[in-house]
C-alpha cells in the first residue's frame, strides 16, 4: 500500500477476495435471479407501478429521515412530500429535500456519476440547501450513541475533518476501478462503498440519509431498480436494530484495516432481498381486477393485527387518502370481511375470521 493510500474495505477487496462467505454467496445468486425477473415484472400493469412509484418516493423520503430523528405529523406526510405548499419548519424541508433527492436519482440516475460532485449535490438536496448543506465538515466529530437513561458513548471515531475530502476521493476512485476490474461482485463492492462511506462520515449532519440516497443510484446504475418500486430506506427503518448492529461489527477495527465487512455486507444484501421479495408479491398479484390504491389497503389490513384503526392503516400507506381508506373499509364491510366496533374517527375496526 502507498503511503497516502488510505485504508478502506474497498481496498482490501480490490486484490481480489479469496473466499466469499456462504450466506452472501446465495443472496448473490437470489438477487441475480431476481434482477433477471425484473423486466418481467416492469411490464405488467403500469398503472400499478405508478402507484407502487409514488408509495416508495413518500416512504422513503419519511423513513430515511425518521431514522435520523426528522419528522414529519402524518397528515402532513402527503403535502410535504408531492405537494408544493409552503413548509412549516426545518424537518418538513429536509424531507422535500430528500424527496428531491430522490427525484433526481429517478430520473437522471445514467447522467450522474458516484462522484465528489454527486455527493455534494445529494447532501445539498438532502439537507434542505440551508446551513452547511453540500460542505464536509469542518470539525472532527464522532459517532455519539445516546442511551434513555442520558447516558453516552463514542461509537466510532470518524475520519478527521481535515482528511476527509481525499478520503472521499479515494474512495469514488476504488468505486470505478471495482467496476472496471472484476476482481469483486458489483453487489459486494456496493455495500463496501456504503460501509466505507459512513465510517469516513463526511458531513456534520446527513451522512446516513447520504449514504442511502447513494446506494439507490449505484443500484440503478448496476441495473436492479427495485428501489424504484419498494422503498428500500422503509426496509432498513423496519430492521433499523439490525442495521446498527451489523455496522458497528463492521466498522470495529476499520482505521486499521482489521475490520470485518460481512456482517454489514449481508445486512445490505438482505434489505435489497426483501425488496425484490416484496416488489414481486405485489406486481405478481396481476389476477386483481381491483385498484392498485385499493390493493394497498387491502394487503395493509391483512397484515393488521385483528383489531385496528384507520390511522394505522394510514401509516401504512402514506400515499392513500383517508377517505380512499374509509371506501374500501365500507366495501370489506358489505363483503362480511370487517366490522366496525364503535363510531366517530378513532372508532376501532375489526378483521372478521373466518
Amino acid at each position: 500500500m502507498k503511503k497516502h493510500d488510505h485504508i478502506m474495505t474497498l481496498r482490501v477487496f480490490s486484490a481480489g477476495l479469496e473466499v466469499v462467505p456462504t450466506i452472501t454467496s446465495w443472496y448473490l445468486s437470489e438477487l441475480g435471479e431476481s434482477k433477471g425477473r425484473q423486466e418481467l415484472f416492469t411490464k405488467q400493469s403500469p398503472q400499478r407501478l405508478k402507484v407502487l412509484r409514488e408509495h416508495a418516493l413518500i416512504e422513503s423520503a419519511v423513513s430515511s429521515n425518521r431514522i435520523e430523528g426528522v419528522t414529519v405529523e402524518q397528515q402532513r406526510i402527503h403535502t410535504v412530500v408531492l405537494g408544493r405548499a409552503n413548509l412549516h419548519n426545518r424537518d418538513e424541508e429536509e424531507v422535500r429535500g430528500y424527496r428531491n433527492a430522490l427525484k433526481l436519482i429517478h430520473e437522471q440516475s445514467a447522467k450522474l456519476p458516484t462522484s465528489e460532485d454527486t455527493i455534494h449535490k445529494l447532501h445539498y438536496l438532502a439537507r434542505g440547501e440551508t446551513g452547511d448543506a453540500g460542505l464536509f465538515k469542518t470539525k472532527d466529530g464522532d459517532i455519539i450513541e445516546k442511551y434513555p437513561d442520558g447516558r453516552t458513548r463514542i461509537r466510532f471515531k470518524t475520519v478527521a475533518a481535515t482528511l476527509t475530502p481525499s478520503y472521499i476521493k479515494q474512495l469514488t476512485l476504488l468505486w470505478s476501478d471495482s467496476l472496471q476490474e472484476h476482481q469483486i461482485h458489483p453487489l459486494i463492492a456496493l455495500a463496501a462503498f456504503n460501509l466505507d462511506f459512513l465510517c469516513i462520515h463526511p458531513f456534520r449532519d446527513g451522512n446516513g440519509r447520504v449514504s442511502r440516497l447513494l446506494m439507490l443510484l449505484q443500484l440503478y446504475q448496476l441495473g436492479y431498480e427495485v428501489g424504484c418500486y419498494i422503498s428500500i430506506e422503509r426496509i432498513i427503518e423496519q430492521n433499523k436494530e439490525r442495521y446498527y448492529e451489523t455496522l458497528e461489527q463492521s466498522s470495529n477495527g476499520w482505521h486499521e484495516g482489521k475490520h470485518d465487512p460481512w456482517p454489514y455486507i449481508n445486512y445490505v444484501l438482505f434489505t435489497l432481498k426483501t425488496a425484490y421479495r416484496e416488489f414481486e408479491d405485489r406486481v405478481g398479484q396481476v389476477t386483481s381486477p381491483r385498484g392498485a390504491k385499493t390493493e394497498l389497503i387491502s394487503n395493509a389490513i391483512n397484515n393488521s393485527i385483528i383489531n385496528f384503526r384507520v390511522a394505522d392503516i394510514q401509516k401504512q400507506c402514506p400515499s392513500v387518502s383517508v377517505d380512499m381508506i374509509r371506501k374500501v373499509l365500507k366495501t370489506l364491510q358489505a363483503e362480511g370481511k370487517v366490522q366496525c366496533l364503535g363510531r366517530g374517527q378513532s372508532a376501532r375496526w375489526q378483521k372478521i375470521q373466518k
